[in-house]
C-alpha cells in the first residue's frame, strides 16, 4: 500500500514504528497534489516549504518519543480557517490575498499535535453553496467522475480525501457542508455538536450554524480527528464546557439492542432509485446486526429549507458587512469618496451567490420584515429542535439518506439556485437543531457515483454516531474502494 493510501491511524502506526518518516510522507503527499489536482483543483493554495519544515520537526519529536496521534500527519484544511501566514481567502476575491497573523484554535490545536499542513482547500465562497462551484478560484471536480460536482461547500475537503492528496482534512459544515460532500465523495464526514469544536479562527458565514469538523478516509480518522480539535475554548462564547470522551475507545461497542429511527419525512417520494435500494440495504444490515428500527415524525422539517435560508443568509449579511475595503481584503480602486469605494469594493470583491445571500438575509432584516421573516423563521427553529429532542426519548440514532440524489453534473443546477438549496434539504435540519450526523459511505449508483449514509445523534452523542458507523463500515467495507483517479 502507498503512503497516499494510508489512513491517520496506519501511518501514525508506521511513523511510530519508525518505517516510514514524516518528511517522506508529506513529500508523497506533496508529489500526489503536483500530479493530480490540475484535474481536481481541491486546493487553493499548497505549501510544500513550510510543510517540510513542519515534517522534520514531527520526525524529531518522534525521535524523541513524544508522538501523538496526528504526529507527522499530512493534513489539509479548508480555506476558511485562519492560519498563521498562510494566504487564507475563503474562496473568495475579497480575500484573494489576505494573510492571517495568527491561528484560529482548531488549527493551534492540530499544531499542538504536530500535524502537517500541506495546503489550504478549495471551497464555496464564504462556505455559501453545495457544488463548490461559486469559489473565485474555479469549481472543484469530483475525483470519481471529473464532469460532476464534489458537492460543497467544504468540496475541495472531500474531493482532497478521495484524490488522495491528504491523509485527512478539516472542513465546516453550516447547512450539511461537510456530510453532503462527503456523500458526494464517499468518505467519512462528521458534523458535531455545535459548541463541541471551537469557532474561534474560523471565518465566519452563519454563527449559530457553523460548526468544524473532520473528513477522513475512515471512521476511525474521524475519532481521532475529531478527538484533537474538540474541547472548550474560552476564546469562543458558543464552546461548551463538557469533557471529550475517548471516541476511539468506545468505537467497537456494536450496535445490538440499539433503536435506530427513521424519519418518514425523510423516506420521500422522488427519492433517487440508487440512494433508496442504499438506504434499504443499510436497514437490513443494521437488523442483521441486532440493532431494532423504528419509524419516527419530525413533523416540521417541510419548513426546514426556508427558516434555514432566513436565518443563514440574515447572519450573513451581518457577518459580511466587515468586508468593506478599510481593513483588509480587497479595496477598489478609482473611487470617488467613501461611500463609492465601500460599494465597487463589495461589487469587485463578492461573487454573485455570495451577493444574493446578502441581499435575501439584509431584506429579512429589514424594518418591517423582521417580525415576519426572522423572528418567525427563529420560532420554527424551536419547533425543529423540539421534534429531533422527541425523536430521541424513542431512539438513540437516526438513519437518513444525505442528498436526494448522487452527485450531479458540475454546471446543472447554477441556473436555478433553488434546486441547489433544495439539495441540502436533509442535512439543514440537524444543522437548525444544533445536534451532530456523520456521513458514510454506503455504496454507489447504476453510474458508478457515490452514495453516502446520514447517522444523526442526540447533542454531543458523537461517540454513540461514531460506533454506530463504525459497525457499518467494518461489515460493508464501502471506504476501501478508491476513486478512479
Amino acid at each position: 500500500m502507498e503512503i497516499i493510501d494510508l489512513t491517520i491511524h496506519e501511518l501514525h502506526e508506521k511513523l511510530k514504528a519508525k518505517e516510514v518518516s514524516s518528511v517522506e510522507a508529506t513529500r508523497a503527499m506533496l508529489d500526489r497534489i503536483e500530479a493530480v489536482d490540475g484535474q481536481v483543483n481541491a486546493y487553493i493554495t499548497v505549501t510544500p516549504e513550510q510543510a517540510l519544515v513542519e515534517a522534520e520537526a514531527a520526525d524529531k519529536r518522534i525521535a524523541a518519543g513524544d508522538i501523538a496521534p496526528l504526529t507527522g500527519i499530512p493534513v489539509g484544511l479548508k480555506d476558511i480557517f485562519i492560519t498563521k501566514g498562510i494566504r487564507t481567502t475563503c474562496g473568495s476575491r475579497i480575500l484573494e490575498n489576505f494573510v492571517p497573523p495568527y491561528d484560529g484554535t482548531a488549527v493551534a490545536k492540530l499544531k499542538e499535535q504536530g500535524a502537517v499542513i500541506v495546503g489550504k482547500l478549495n471551497q464555496d465562497e464564504f462556505a455559501m453553496g453545495s457544488s463548490n462551484e461559486s469559489s473565485y478560484f474555479g469549481p472543484v471536480k469530483n475525483p470519481w467522475n471529473l464532469e460532476c460536482t464534489p458537492g460543497g461547500s467544504s468540496g475541495g475537503s472531500a474531493a482532497a480525501i478521495a484524490a488522495r492528496t491528504a491523509t485527512a482534512t478539516l472542513g465546516t459544515d453550516t447547512g450539511g457542508s461537510i456530510r453532503q460532500p462527503a456523500s458526494h465523495c464517499s468518505c467519512v464526514g462528521l458534523k458535531p455538536t455545535y459548541g463541541r469544536v471551537s469557532r474561534y479562527g474560523v471565518i465566519a458565514y452563519a454563527s449559530s450554524l457553523d460548526q468544524v469538523g473532520p473528513l477522513t478516509r475512515d471512521v476511525t480518522d474521524a475519532a481521532f480527528l475529531l478527538g484533537a480539535v474538540a474541547g472548550h475554548d474560552p476564546k469562543d462564547s458558543t464552546s461548551v464546557n463538557t469533557p471529550v470522551p475517548d471516541y476511539v475507545a468506545g468505537l467497537a461497542s456494536g450496535v445490538k439492542g440499539l433503536k435506530i429511527g427513521l424519519p418518514k419525512q425523510y423516506f420521500i417520494e422522488g427519492l433517487d432509485p440508487d440512494v433508496k435500494r442504499a438506504m434499504d440495504e443499510a436497514i437490513a444490515l443494521y437488523k442483521s446486526l441486532g440493532a431494532e428500527m423504528r419509524e419516527v415524525s419530525l413533523p416540521h422539517t417541510e419548513y426546514a429549507v426556508a427558516t434555514y435560508y432566513l436565518i443563514a443568509t440574515a447572519e450573513a449579511s451581518s457577518n459580511l458587512a466587515r468586508y468593506d475595503g478599510v481593513r483588509f481584503g480587497h479595496r477598489a480602486e478609482d473611487a470617488r469618496g467613501l461611500k463609492e469605494m465601500f460599494a465597487k469594493t463589495r461589487a469587485e470583491g463578492f461573487g454573485s451567490e455570495v451577493k444574493r445571500r446578502i441581499m435575501l438575509g439584509t431584506y429579512a432584516l429589514s424594518s418591517g420584515y423582521y417580525d415576519a421573516y426572522y423572528v418567525k423563521a427563529q420560532k420554527v427553529r424551536t419547533l425543529i429542535m423540539q421534534d429531533f429532542l422527541n425523536a430521541f426519548n424513542e431512539v438513540d440514532v437516526l438513519l437518513t439518506p444525505i442528498a436526494p440524489t448522487p452527485p450531479f453534473k458540475i454546471g446543472e443546477k447554477l441556473a436555478d439556485p433553488l434546486q441547489m438549496y433544495l439539495s441540502d434539504i436533509f442535512t439543514i435540519p440537524v444543522n437548525l437543531a444544533g445536534t451532530c450526523g456523520i456521513s458514510i459511505p454506503a455504496g454507489f449508483s447504476a453510474a458508478g457515483l457515490p452514495i453516502g449514509l446520514q447517522l444523526i445523534g442526540k447533542p454531543f452523542g458523537e461517540a454513540t454516531i461514531l460506533s454506530t458507523a463504525y459497525a457499518f463500515e467494518k461489515e460493508t467495507q464501502w471506504h476501501l474502494k478508491k476513486a478512479p483517479l
